[in-house]
């Protein structure tokens, strides 16, 4: 990963270099452990040496986009393959321009976790598994969706079996069951909304969950209120989830929240088929629920 490494700091040094970008996105350690790698924000030729691409650049950088929606800045990014899908994302739904940025591709080799890393030093819980992140070994798309320049050879996806096995578990419940299931569940959450900070398909300037008048959800910490802002956040989520796992890695409870993602990733398949969310960019194309037609058919109602 040094050969990466010094490659990101080369292109970025020389895109600083050429006058042809303002910042560069990508990570960096910013801590004694090299667990203690972030998403960092490049702003001159000069912090280029920080840039680091490490096993534990897990971080989707392509949130960090969010932040500079409402610049003219010129932007240079460095994504892995689900970081490069919520560049996609961002572009379907005009958060960002295509023509401010130049995306650095890096075919991912799997990544370890490290709020996993920073538990076993601490000893807050048990010597947990060293290997890659879970998400990491059910990854379908390593390798950079859209990019103006690769760095590296491309990666075989790690994904093996039925990709929907635990939905179909799930589905093979009762109603009543599957009730039990997600209320004992959502009933851990602390609202703390991480899942949705986290998230780059949670672009909304402001958020439902954020509002007062009126109010949607409570703010106690209850299991009714708990299951109404995952059930809302979820929905919303519908065709647009890019499957990079973060909320769920994030979640200081551990609530499956990449199950719900998958129920919503198969049905959204099967119902309207086409590519899933991300995996490719089209000028002008939006995700199969984001479309509203004058046209369209209302039998059901």
């Amino acid at each position: 990963m040094k050969e990466i490494t010094k490659k990101i700091q080369e292109i970025a040094a020389r895109l600083f270099a050429e006058d042809k970008i303002d910042i560069f996105l990508a990570w960096a350690q910013q801590g004694e452990h090299e667990f203690h790698t972030n998403s960092y924000v490049a702003r001159s030729a000069e912090d280029v040496k920080n840039i680091v691409f490490n096993e534990y650049s897990i971080y989707n950088v392509s949130n960090s986009l969010l932040k500079f929606r409402d610049s003219q800045e010129r932007i240079g990014i460095a994504v892995k393959g689900c970081d490069s899908r919520g560049i996609v994302r961002l572009l379907e739904d005009l958060q960002i321009k295509r023509d401010r940025l130049y995306i650095v591709g890096i075919p991912c080799p799997g990544l370890k976790d490290p709020l996993a890393a920073a538990r076993n030093y601490g000893g807050f819980s048990r010597k947990e598994e060293e290997g890659l992140a879970w998400k990491c070994l059910d990854c379908i798309q390593p390798n950079p969706v859209i990019y103006d320049e690769l760095v590296g050879t491309e990666q075989t996806p790690r994904q093996q079996g039925d990709r929907f096995a635990k939905v179909k578990e799930l589905e093979q419940m009762s109603a009543d069951e599957r009730y039990k299931f997600w209320e004992d569940t959502i009933s851990s959450c602390i609202r703390c909304y991480a899942c949705r900070q986290v998230c780059v398909a949670c672009d909304c300037r402001t958020c439902i969950f954020d509002e007062m008048k009126p109010q949607w959800v409570g703010r106690e910490n209850s299991t009714s209120d708990n299951m109404m802002y995952h059930l809302v956040k979820h929905a919303h989520m519908a065709g647009r989830c890019i499957e990079c796992g973060e909320c769920e890695r994030v979640c200081p409870v551990n609530i499956p929240l990449m199950l719900l993602n998958k129920k919503l990733i198969q049905d959204v398949g099967l119902l309207y088929g086409g590519p899933e969310a991300g995996m490719q960019y089209v000028e002008g194309s939006k995700p199969p629920l984001s479309v509203y037609r004058e046209n369209d058919p209302d039998d059901f109602l």
